[in-house]
């Protein structure tokens, strides 16, 4: 039976971890590598290389009301995106409402967690770790691994010819940028066209002499601002589009989508996108970005070909000339070095687990990846969720189907990977199909026909209102 349980990792997905493993009547145990909580969110100036955090003007993506914890709302006096520092601030509050700080080991390292000799039957973990130089053993019923997937800086250089052979400027990868002050008058190339290379770009066009940004597909750009000042995610993820987007042919649903792009600005008039894109991306950088493309501030490029001494030559036979510097917005890749490998050998990807979270190969059920998913709403929502279900099991009124029935479900729903494993394609899955499919393992998803019996207006609400975390705490 489990009882005690290590989680790795004090991030968003850690502190939902150790709090629903007190729900649960467990005793969680969490090791934090650095002095505070808030993984990524928690932002410094240092860039040591082994710490993965925002850069300073970060704002989230997600509106607070999509984002929270579903039994912790944030303070109404919240703005409806957060910056970084409020984020963390909330994240603090959860963190001190629940307790949970008495439960995380700061400045302990994980180095290594590996299968007890009688796995097989006792299912428990030995997890060695590291505070100021002294290792420590110890035994753990089960283990949630809640390093997330920002880890490893995905700098693809041997795609770029030239790049660390001619090219005489400097080059780095967007990990190690904090803010815009070291790039003064300086000609700037940003690689990727993400939110973050998006995001930079605008940030850097404001001091930097020239931005060229590089983009090697189609870009949709959308604002965290819907009709009538709503926050777009609020107005569209909701049960009713989930449905239609069911329903509908996906060339239909594409083509509403592009329209509603452009109606905010001509995307092709920019050159970022074509309704008749077949590869393409969508970011969210509708305030500033176009902007900035029809002032010259930035200028948008394809793909770079190769690099020279001082220049960047690129797909469409362009050359730009004196070069400063190379930013790499080009992701992440995640990894588990704790994990032993004929442990990490089970999953190449989030996509070889069993619902995202449990390696369908082990003879018990007792590790559990949380947070590794790249929801299209916040992976707050999606870990919390992981994390209720994940401690049921552990404790012991859910259950897992057989090992068979797990393996054919993973073959049935692991499409080919797209690209290379650093881009976050291969991560990503439906907010509202993902969120819901977890809470029905868990018993918590809620049912619109029952509410209609038993509160209609409520049903309502849930099926044409925004699906936001607090619906999981109806059951």
């Amino acid at each position: 039976m489990v009882q005690r349980v290590a989680v790795i990792g004090a991030g968003v997905s850690g502190l939902a971890s150790v709090k629903c493993c007190l729900d649960e009547g467990l005793e969680p145990t969490c090791f934090e590598r650095s002095e505070d909580i808030g993984g990524v969110w928690r932002y410094t100036d240092s860039t040591d290389g082994r710490r993965v955090c925002v850069y300073r003007s970060v704002i989230t993506n997600t509106s607070k009301e999509m984002s929270c914890f579903s039994d912790f709302p944030c303070p109404d006096d919240f703005p409806s995106f957060l910056p970084h520092s409020l984020l963390l601030e909330y994240f603090r509050m959860y963190a001190q409402h629940f307790n949970l700080l008495q439960h995380i080991r700061f400045k302990t390292t994980a180095l290594s967690v590996r299968k007890r000799p009688d796995f097989a039957t006792s299912g428990q973990w030995e997890v060695v770790t590291e505070t100021d130089g002294i290792q420590e053993s110890h035994v753990f019923d089960a283990v949630m691994v809640c390093t997330g997937h920002y880890q490893e800086p995905y700098l693809p250089l041997a795609c770029f010819p030239g790049i660390d052979t001619c090219f005489k400027g400097q080059y780095l990868h967007s990990q190690a940028y904090r803010n815009m002050e070291a790039f003064q008058g300086k000609r700037v190339l940003v690689v990727g066209i993400g939110n973050t290379g998006g995001d930079l770009s605008v940030e850097l066009s404001r001091v930097a002499a020239k931005v060229f940004l590089s983009a090697k597909s189609s870009t949709w750009v959308f604002s965290r601002v819907s009709d009538h000042g709503f926050p777009f995610d609020m107005v569209n993820t909701t049960r009713l589009n989930h449905f239609l987007g069911w329903l509908l042919p996906s060339a239909l649903m594409k083509k509403i989508m592009f329209r509603k792009f452009n109606s905010w600005f001509n995307h092709k008039n920019y050159g970022l996108a074509s309704t008749k894109s077949s590869n393409f991306r969508v970011i969210i950088n509708e305030e500033e970005l176009p902007f900035c493309l029809l002032s010259g501030t930035v200028v948008l490029k394809p793909n770079v070909k190769e690099f020279t001494e001082s220049s960047a030559v690129f797909e469409d036979g362009t050359t730009e000339e004196n070069i400063d510097v190379v930013l790499f917005a080009t992701g992440y890749s995640f990894s588990f070095p704790f994990l032993e490998e004929s442990v990490r050998s089970l999953f190449d990807d989030n996509r070889s687990l069993y619902k995202r979270i449990f390696p369908p190969q082990l003879e018990k059920p007792t590790l559990a990846i949380i947070g590794l998913v790249q929801l299209t709403g916040s992976v707050m929502v999606g870990a919390e969720m992981q994390a209720r279900w994940v401690t049921g099991i552990f404790a012991g009124w859910n259950k897992l189907p057989p090992a068979s029935r797990m393996m054919a479900d993973v073959l049935k729903k692991k499409p080919p990977a797209k690209r290379n494993p650093s881009e976050r394609e291969n991560l990503k899955i439906s907010f509202i199909s993902y969120t819901d499919e977890i809470a029905s393992c868990a018993g918590v998803k809620p049912s619109v026909l029952r509410l209609l019996l038993t509160d209609p207006w409520l049903a309502l609400a849930v099926f044409f209102g925004p699906c936001t975390p607090y619906q999981y705490r109806l059951v």
